[in-house]
Order: structure tokens, then sequence, then C-alpha cells
């Protein structure tokens, strides 16, 4: 498996991580444990979590993805081999059972800490992302802005400043963003370059064949500000697959069980993702291996964040670190890209 190094930092991580934010909600804790055994075996050691996981979030579930984590953790003595990265809530989303809604001010993150901590049976998170803003931006699929200057937020400079306290205490070894934009993450980047606090790493934010806004803005300041990006939803929740094309809602598949996840399957975005689709079947590969291969193809990517249900989904997901596309390849999805530009936000 190819290594990449996250950030500026010494830390080597897999081009596939593992994503888990299924685990407590379609994924059983045997499940989850097979999931962490297979992937390791086959050399992935980045593994992504988050405070708020499973999705979709309910408050009787809350915090599961990462109870499973640290039990496999504790089970299999692995914790220094791995790089283990979570994330702290911003505020809306549903979430008004955490913490009484959460918030990144310094209280709020320094408690969602020392419980992820708790649940990882770990003393320490290699990467802590804050995973959305606590700011009326762009985030989740949302178009169009509109600034209000008398919203309630909390400032970019307290949520530095707490995330810096658990880096010196030694709980963080690095931060990272999530869901942010480029504003954001240039005023994060000069508040850590001023006051010399910790700066980000690496930003998490959705990146697929049917979703490159990250290029415009994004990719520019992961390749010179050495914050590379950590690619979600790689597959655009499965649309690329193939296998919800034709109004096909396969048992069990995500988007069969849940109707949030609605942002790729618009007839524009379907109608794409039949191009690659058939691009993918005359080239003689799969569907998601042709998606996840471009993605890794990627120079300001730094890992791909992959999820499965079964282990033959994450087989073939990890399997795409082995895939290369020749440049003609390459070509052909620029000329389907040009057809669909920005078929889904």
């Amino acid at each position: 498996m190819e290594k990449r190094k996250l950030g500026n930092t010494d830390i080597d991580v897999s081009l596939t991580c593992l994503g888990t934010m299924t685990w407590g909600e379609q994924n059983t804790e045997q499940e989850a444990f097979q999931q962490l055994d297979m992937a390791i075996s086959e050399g992935v050691n980045f593994i992504d979590a988050a405070e708020m996981y499973p999705v979709p979030p309910r408050a009787e579930t809350q915090g599961l993805t990462e109870q499973y984590l640290g039990n496999w953790l504790a089970a299999r003595g692995r914790r220094d081999d791995l790089v283990i990265a979570s994330k702290v809530a911003g505020p809306g989303n549903g979430l008004t059972y955490l913490r009484n809604g959460p918030r990144l001010t310094r209280d709020h993150i320094r408690l969602a800490c020392e419980q992820s901590l708790r649940r990882l049976q770990t003393d320490y998170i290699d990467l802590y992302q804050v995973h959305w803003p606590d700011r009326n931006t762009n985030f989740f699929g949302k178009l169009g802005y509109a600034h209000d200057p008398q919203e309630q937020s909390t400032s970019i400079e307290e949520t530095l400043s707490a995330l810096d306290e658990l880096v010196r205490e030694g709980k963080v070894r690095h931060i990272g963003l999530s869901n942010e934009t480029p504003w954001g993450t240039m005023e994060y980047l000069r508040l850590a370059r001023e006051r010399g606090w910790p700066r980000p790493v690496s930003i998490q934010n959705p990146y697929n064949l049917l979703n490159r806004s990250y290029e415009v803005g994004m990719a520019e300041i992961s390749l010179r500000e050495q914050a590379g990006l950590l690619a979600y939803s790689p597959l655009a929740f499965g649309m690329l697959s193939g296998k919800y094309l034709d109004g096909q809602r396969p048992a069990k598949a995500r988007l069969t069980l849940y109707e949030r996840f609605s942002r790729y399957n618009s007839e524009q975005g379907e109608a794409a993702t039949r191009a690659y689709v058939d691009l993918a079947h005359e080239l003689g590969m799969s569907p998601v291996q042709l998606a996840l291969a471009w993605v890794n193809s990627r120079e300001f990517v730094t890992s791909n964040i992959v999820g499965a249900t079964t282990l033959e989904q994450l087989r073939e997901n990890v399997g795409s670190a082995r895939v290369t596309l020749a440049d003609d390849v390459i070509h052909a999805i620029e000329a389907i890209h040009q057809r669909y530009t920005y078929p889904c936000p």
C-alpha cells in the first residue's frame, strides 16, 4: 500500500483510509472488527472516525463507532502501528442530544476530545479534526451564500486556541479541518502562523467524479500549504458504483435505507454516472475502481477515505490503491466531465 506524508508532519499514512461511519448503524461490532483486520492486512494504517458517528446520527447510537474502534484497539494491541483520526462536531445537524447542541468553543472541544479518548481507549488522537464550521457557510452540498453579521458563531481564534491546548497537553498530535472553505482554511493558517499555534495538516472534504468543487481554490491551498485532501464520499454515496442506475435500490444499500443521502442522485448526476460506468466497462474494470483510482491520482490528495458495509465491498475499495490509470483514461474522464460539469453540488 502506497504511503503519503500527512501534511508537514513525520507521519506516513496509507493512500486508502478506512472510513467508519457505518459502524453501529449498518455494521455490528463484529463486522467492524472484520473490516479492521482485513484493511490492515492489506496495508491500511489510517482509520477515520468522529464523535457523532455512526451516520445517520441518532442519540441512541452516538459514539458507538469510536467505541467499536477502541474495543478493537484494546483487543489487538496495535495502537502505535496506526494513525487514528477523529472529529469534533460543530453546531446544527440535529445533534441537540450532544452536549445540548455542540459548538466549537473551548469547553465543548475539550469535553468532546476527552470523551473520544475514553471511547477509543487511547491516550492520544493522531489527527483531531473540526468536523464542520461553527458559522454560516457552504458545506454538505449547500449552494449560495448570504452573510449574517448578527450570527451567533464561535470564532476560529477560540477554536484553534482550544486545539492548541490539546496539542500541548499531548492529547492530540496534529489537527485537521473538514467541510471547510478557502476563507476558513486560510484563517486557520493565518492564526497558526501569527500565534504559533498548530497548523492544519489536512482537509477532509467531499471529492469525487461528480463533485470536483475542491479543485476551485482548495486544491491550490492543499499543495501550497502542505495540507492535503482527505477525500470523503469518493464514490458519491455509492452512486458511482452504478448500483443505483435506472431507479435500482438494492436491499440494505445506503440510498435505499436513508433518504437524507440524496446529494448526487439528480437526473444530471445519474447521466454523468452512467457515462463513467460505461467508460469503466469499456476498459474492463469496475466502476468502483475507476472512480477511486481517479481520486488517488490527484496530486493534492493525501488519502482516500473508503467505507463499506461488506468485506467484499471493502476488498474492492482497498484494491483500487493498486490501480493506475493511463493518460488516455484520464483524458476520457476529462471529456465526460466537460459534458457534465459539476452535475451535483
